[in-house]
């Protein structure tokens, strides 16, 4: 197993894993991940801050990192903290731990780029991810709503 960052090559899988988990989620919850943009995607991987991990020459799960999410964490976005968005698993490697994976790969990043947080968050009232997170390590701060 090992983490790179995701070339412009990954996009249609990357694609493919965000299409899987959007219709995972709209089996078990009326809220589910919007459609991304792809040009998003691409500034994502151009700026080094999408990635995933390869099992076996596979991509096993890929997800997105930014320093910056004002949108979600409101005044706790000045604090130092790497923000991970849109963890997508390859169905063919889940119950393998790619989120403790990630977690322990985030902690490295942190400290490597002077960030003190590492957070994450959910699309609505997941209580079954929220536990996983839990699990992994993270504290659990709030729910919120958008209009």
């Amino acid at each position: 197993m090992k983490i790179f960052n995701s070339s412009l090559n990954d996009i249609e899988e990357i694609f493919r894993l965000y299409k899987l988990a959007t219709e995972f989620q709209k089996t078990r919850f009326t809220i589910h991940w919007p459609e991304f943009n792809r040009k998003l995607v691409e500034f994502e991987i151009v700026e080094n801050r999408q990635w995933k991990i390869m099992i076996e020459e596979k991509v096993a799960c890929v997800w997105a990192t930014t320093t910056n999410d004002p949108q979600i964490w409101e005044e706790r976005n000045i604090d130092p903290a790497i923000y991970i968005h849109r963890i997508a698993a390859n169905p063919d490697f889940r119950g393998q731990n790619l989120v403790g994976q990630i977690v322990d790969w985030a902690k490295m990043y942190a400290l490597e780029n002077h960030k003190q947080f590492i957070r994450m968050d959910t699309v609505g009232n997941n209580p079954g991810l929220i536990n996983y997170y839990q699990k992994c390590g993270f504290d659990f701060l709030q729910l919120q709503y958008f209009m």
